[in-house]
């Protein structure tokens, strides 16, 4: 079996969006949205080395352990010892940093949802490749971000490049939901507890108990306490709020019906 790949681009000091993207890629090795753990020292270790390779003068301290404190402690901004993608962004600035541009002003999932719906028109769970150009402007402007055409189609072909795993055109709702901070993405919380079919289908029926097709923001609720009681998670008042909020954002007038929640809860978006 062949060593480990080199990681592209460490040397370079300014990186495209594309190249950041390509680092991203190779360091966050089980693709959980962080690099952590093992992750992080192969990250530093060829960070160092590649600076090292491109004459970056080196600091004075020379032990790799007290380098990488220092250097969490610069871009670990929420301090949970794993360096999530928009604080990367910092460590390596891209020449038009669009994913700090995302953090900075797409700050919340509400307003992310609030995009996806306008744009998911058939409730799919996903964007074509056609709608996302779209989606992005619109995300820019609500950012009160200047871009010309050029750039936004080469943000439309790295997003589609980061995304776009198997080459169908369509992009996920929980892939896309990755532009956002880490602790905003409710979608990301939500990984480690989805549901099958079957479960999704008893869990709508005991909620909609009117049987109404729809379940409204006190059922969601009662739902997303129980799923988190049930998968022996904590949640706090605030955090509930805020993912029924986001959730709502889905829904039509207040009315979450199974399509929108199942794109959520589902493993795999309805068919």
């Amino acid at each position: 079996m062949a060593g480990p790949q080199q990681a592209p681009h460490l040397h370079l000091a300014e990186l495209t969006a594309s190249q950041f993207l390509d680092v991203w890629r190779h360091f966050d090795a089980d693709g959980n949205g962080y690099i952590e753990g093992k992750e992080l020292e192969n990250f530093f270790q060829e960070l160092e080395s590649a600076r090292k390779g491109a004459g970056v003068p080196d600091s004075k301290n020379d032990d790799l352990g007290d380098k990488m404190k220092e250097f969490m402690h610069k871009y670990d901004k929420n301090a949970d010892g794993k360096i999530e993608m928009a604080e990367l962004a910092q460590i390596l600035p891209t020449e038009e940093n669009f994913l700090l541009c995302f953090r900075q002003h797409v700050g919340s999932s509400s307003e992310f949802m609030e995009a996806w719906r306008r744009y998911d028109t058939d409730r799919s769970g996903y964007i074509e490749a056609n709608e996302l150009k779209g989606f992005l402007s619109d995300l820019l402007k609500k950012a009160n971000r200047p871009y010309d055409e050029p750039k936004l189609q080469e943000y439309t072909q790295t997003i589609l490049r980061m995304f776009d795993m198997n080459g169908d055109g369509k992009l996920g709702l929980s892939e896309m939901s990755r532009l956002l901070p880490v602790q905003e993405n409710f979608l990301l919380k939500f990984q480690g507890m989805k549901l099958s079919s079957e479960e999704f289908n008893a869990i709508f029926a005991f909620y909609d108990k009117d049987g109404s097709g729809f379940i409204d923001e006190n059922e969601l609720d009662a739902l997303l306490k129980d799923l988190y009681e049930k998968n022996k998670k904590e949640m706090n008042i605030q955090q509930l709020t805020n993912y029924r909020k986001s959730i709502m954002n889905l829904s039509d007038g207040g009315k979450l019906y199974r399509k929108e929640l199942e794109i959520v809860l589902c493993n795999e978006p309805p068919m």
